[in-house]
């Protein structure tokens, strides 16, 4: 098995270094790879030429025996293909067992959503007029109308406020700057925030800094308001509901299907969403198909008509 060992730890170099992968994902390989390397010593490999497509395999139905999730095999899968191409690619090897290997497919999974009536009775629970329950109320309608991450509402910034002409400037993922739009129940809510609520927070920092600032929701001690602070709001809220292990990006997924519903186009969406890939909007088109049974059948010209 020396062998083998040996060559993980040059694919995870050549991750670290060549790939530039973070250490955390370096990690996560090396977990995976490691329980791979574990089933194949005691299949009896000692040599890279002694693992087969048979024994790769047999890891992916070891891994289905233990009853784990679809997507920890298609991941443990995919690090093992991704391993053997390495060694093809360093001649370590000529053969590649897991080539052919296919990766499991993912399991159809739509995202949780709630209903617009849902939506609105959770919001409406915040009537409270102090400053942390203008913020709050802010927060909900922008991060639903707006279709925010919860790291997006974070990081917004005063200067990226653009109310007059109906614009937020977020930076979504790989710190990708991108404009939303926002208007009715959002819009006044934001505004009324910054108007009534904002300032209060902001006069209770014990030491102003360029930070809490530019941040556009405060804490109670006047500093930027974090992650978790607005997890566990959005978890507070759900319970208004009877859903209570609402997440932030349940919100997103709820604004998603709203629009679309509503007549939204996918490619508008996905620019307000900051998806770089439209499949990554697809999951939605099959949310409710009862919908689309509706439609067709009000607006189909035949529909109606009766064969003999």
């Amino acid at each position: 098995m020396f062998e083998l060992e040996n060559a993980l730890d040059e694919y995870l170099s050549y991750l670290r270094i060549e790939r530039g992968s973070s250490p955390r994902t370096a990690e996560a390989y090396r977990r995976d790879l490691e329980g791979y390397l574990a089933f194949l010593d005691g299949e009896g490999v000692e040599a890279i030429a002694d693992v087969t497509r048979d024994k790769v395999v047999g890891y992916e139905k070891a891994l289905q025996d233990e009853g784990l999730a679809a997507t920890t095999v298609r991941r443990r899968i995919s690090a093992v293909r991704g391993y053997h191409r390495f060694l093809v690619r360093e001649g370590l090897t000529q053969a590649n067992p897991a080539e052919t290997v296919k990766i499991p497919k993912a399991p159809d999974r739509l995202p949780d959503v709630l209903s617009i009536e849902e939506v609105g009775r959770m919001i409406d629970v915040y009537v409270d007029e102090r400053p942390q329950g203008l913020r709050d109320r802010a927060l909900l309608e922008v991060l639903y109308g707006c279709g925010l991450r919860a790291s997006e509402i974070c990081d917004l910034n005063m200067d990226g406020l653009f109310l007059d002409d109906g614009f937020l400037r977020v930076f979504g993922k790989g710190s990708k700057e991108r404009l939303v739009p926002i208007a009715g129940a959002a819009d006044k809510a934001l505004r009324r925030y910054l108007a009534e609520g904002r300032p209060a927070l902001a006069r209770k920092a014990s030491v102003p800094s360029a930070d809490n600032q530019a941040a556009v929701f405060l804490n109670q001690r006047g500093g930027r308001l974090g992650r978790q602070s607005i997890f566990n709001l959005v978890r507070k809220a759900g319970s208004a509901i009877n859903r209570y292990d609402l997440h932030p990006h349940t919100l997103r997924h709820s604004f998603a299907t709203h629009m679309l519903k509503g007549g939204a186009d996918l490619r508008v969406l996905q620019e307000i969403l900051g998806h770089a890939d439209m499949s990554t909007l697809q999951v939605y088109t099959h949310l409710d198909r009862t919908h689309l049974h509706e439609e067709y059948i009000s607006a189909h010209p035949r529909d109606k008509m009766d064969l003999a």
